[in-house]
């Protein structure tokens, strides 16, 4: 189980915005910036999900909207053993929204730096999709969203990773 967890670390902490196998996410532009939005954007995301990815099960629990922010908690479980964690903020910021996370081993010592986050700025808001640089979320139903992520597979290759969830409450 050590292996697969630094090799899901190695996968998911390098998350980038490469232009390859991309057709759910968006690259973001510092020319054009975030577009101005607000978290009833994406207040659907409130909630319970399940579902499967990296060979187990995932899980994501959203906090509704509250003091400008929605937070987030993952877990991957993969026979039955706790892959890794994060925690995750969407948060309203100089008019837009800005989406950081954490990751963490199962014995909840961080991946990251103490004080370092991996984020990721808005992008765009069409309708049921919400596009932060490399990582989309989409609204299926009330009951069912897929989340894109790119994913930097190394020597400049990249991959789109989908998450299919179901809402659990």
């Amino acid at each position: 189980m050590k292996n697969f967890t630094i090799l899901i670390a190695f996968v998911l902490v390098t998350a980038v915005s490469i232009g390859q196998n991309r057709e759910n996410t968006l690259g973001y532009d510092p020319e054009k910036g975030s577009p101005k939005a607000d978290l009833e954007a994406i207040a659907w995301m409130a909630g319970s999900w399940k579902g499967e990815a990296f060979g187990g099960i995932v899980e994501e629990v959203w906090t509704p909207p509250l003091g400008g922010s929605m937070m987030c908690v993952f877990k991957l479980v993969v026979n039955n053993e706790i892959g890794f964690y994060e925690i995750v903020t969407i948060t309203e910021e100089e008019g837009t929204l800005m989406l950081r996370l954490k990751h963490f081993h199962a014995n909840l010592k961080g991946w990251e730096e103490k004080d370092e986050t991996v984020d990721f700025r808005l992008v765009k808001v069409d309708g049921d999709r919400v596009y932060f640089d490399g990582f989309t979320f989409e609204r299926i139903s009330d009951n069912e969203v897929n989340l894109y992520v790119m994913i930097n597979e190394g020597e400049g290759k990249a991959e789109e990773v989908q998450f299919h969830y179901k809402k659990e409450s």
